[in-house]
């Protein structure tokens, strides 16, 4: 296993050492020297954990209140085919350090799960391998100040944020929750729940703004170099915990409201149900927490003049979650979209995402092209100056041409790998999108389900059986990708009695 040492020598070698940058033949086509291009960009990625697409008000929320989220927006280009890598965390967390499909690290579900059923679910690894150059690395070695804040949740101690290219790691550990939302951020035994790196905090304290006050701290302590800073926030995640005023302001709302019509819930496959109206008041208060902290962070840039220089990225790391097994108190609901964590459906998915640089990318725009987690890595390096690194990112487009309205990606398709089960109710499936057609392969049976996204977003008509050749042609490329990556699958189960 290769060493922080061995790593610099391999970023050295690539040559993303600060001398570099100068050299043109080292830099990406169509890229300036940063000497060329002025002084290069700070980044600040604030990633979500569990925000569904429909969680926010640009994408339709009548309930949830984002105005902040919904500014930043309207400030820059939002993307409106955007995906998570996996419907669940650990997975697109290492896609997006890493560059590369979660079934090529073989880091395939939530570092932490292993429900079994009819098949045993694939292996997989439970860290991020210290072998990986992340982004953060690359960024590092180019000078950059490199902080990271929040969920973590790629590997237990020795593969943490300082294991993988950030100076700063403040709450970032091997778990994917909280023991609780407020100070001290743990039960009242020990648990391996508990975040760390909060220590001094004060009565009534909440989670969500303790890693934004840190986040602001970073920011405060990094004026005269460019910084790379990634809020990864808690939120809003399970626990479904809220400040008692905002869960009071949501049922407030909801009493002033008209009840939904029709059922509440539906059966998935049988296999869960399914939240289709949003109305848990808690989870309401979470978002508006974290809401307020992308406010607070875009306010510190505006305060400092660092706003013009810094790329804002927004992005979730799996949909919201609204289907579970035997349990009707999802705590969201992502209709249009079907289902949500832990399913390949696009509920489990697809993802509000934003990217706001003033001065290079043209206010409220809207991008409707597939783009997917694995392509912030070379968007990052090309955005500042650095040279790609296409035996690290190959899963990843750099977006540059679509964030310029310059041109498309061109890329034929996007895969995902899930041979897990989950406790939202999703059997071991793969998925793969084409244009505008998806195709779902699940595992147990070797059943399949085409859908035209463009006509059904909410995957409702299965085309498989009217168009078998088009499914065929899916089908086909998912096999020759797993193929290609070297995809691990599931295999039968002995013990297993069908119930």
């Amino acid at each position: 296993m290769h060493n922080t040492i061995d790593r610099r020598e391999f970023l050295k070698k690539c040559g993303v050492g600060a001398a570099a940058l100068t050299v043109p033949g080292c830099l990406s086509q169509g890229i300036k020297s940063s000497k060329a291009i002025g002084k290069r960009p700070n980044f600040v990625f604030i990633l979500i954990d569990d925000l569904g697409w429909m969680d926010v008000g640009y994408n339709g929320s009548k309930f949830y209140e984002t105005p902040n989220i919904d500014l930043l927006s309207a400030n820059g280009m939002q993307f409106t085919d955007a995906y998570a890598a996996c419907p669940v965390c650990s997975p697109t967390r290492a896609s997006i350090f890493s560059g590369k499909y979660p079934a090529r690290l073989n880091i395939t579900d939530w570092i932490g799960g292993g429900q079994k059923g009819m098949l045993l679910p694939a292996p997989y690894e439970h860290q991020l391998p210290l072998e990986e150059v992340t982004v953060a690395e690359v960024l590092q070695q180019a000078g950059y100040a490199t902080g990271f804040i929040g969920k973590w949740h790629l590997g237990d101690e020795g593969y943490w944020p300082q294991d993988q290219g950030f100076d700063l790691n403040i709450g970032g550990h091997g778990r994917g929750s909280p023991a609780s939302y407020f100070y001290p951020y743990r039960r009242r035994q020990p648990s391996s729940n508990d975040v760390p790196h909060l220590e001094n905090g004060a009565e009534g304290e909440y989670l969500t703004d303790r890693l934004t006050d840190e986040s602001l701290k970073f920011i405060d302590a990094n004026t005269d170099r460019p910084f790379l800073l990634f809020l990864a926030h808690y939120a809003v995640h399970t626990p479904i915990q809220s400040k008692d005023e905002l869960t009071q302001k949501y049922k407030n709302k909801l009493a002033a409201a008209e009840p939904p019509s029709g059922d509440t819930h539906r059966d998935q496959l049988g296999y869960g149900i399914t939240k289709l109206h949003q109305d848990n008041a808690a989870y309401a208060g979470m978002i508006q927490s974290t809401d307020q902290s992308v406010g607070r962070i875009i306010a510190k840039l505006d305060e400092l003049n660092l706003t013009d220089n810094t790329v804002v990225i927004f992005m979730s790391d799996n949909g919201g979650l609204s289907t579970l097994i035997r349990n009707e108190n999802s705590p969201t609901a992502n209709v249009p979209l079907r289902a949500g964590k832990g399913w390949l459906y696009e509920g489990g998915i697809r993802e509000p995402m934003i990217i706001k640089w003033p001065g290079k990318i043209e206010p409220n725009t809207v991008c409707r092209e597939v783009v997917t987690s694995t392509d912030f890595y070379p968007t990052m390096l090309e955005m500042a100056g650095l040279p790609l690194l296409p035996k690290q990112h190959p899963d990843g487009q750099s977006l540059m041409p679509l964030l310029q309205q310059k041109g498309s990606l061109h890329r034929p398709a996007i895969y995902w790998h899930f041979p897990h089960y989950h406790g939202s109710g999703n059997r071991p499936s793969g998925a793969v999108r084409a244009g505008d057609y998806k195709l779902i392969e699940w595992y147990e049976n070797g059943r399949i389900e085409l859908y035209n996204l463009k006509n059904d977003l909410s995957e409702t008509n299965n085309l498989a059986e009217s168009m078998p050749q088009k499914a065929a042609q899916l089908k086909q490329m998912l096999q020759n990708w797993r193929i290609k990556v070297d995809a691990r699958m599931p295999t039968p189960n002995p013990d297993w009695k069908n119930e």
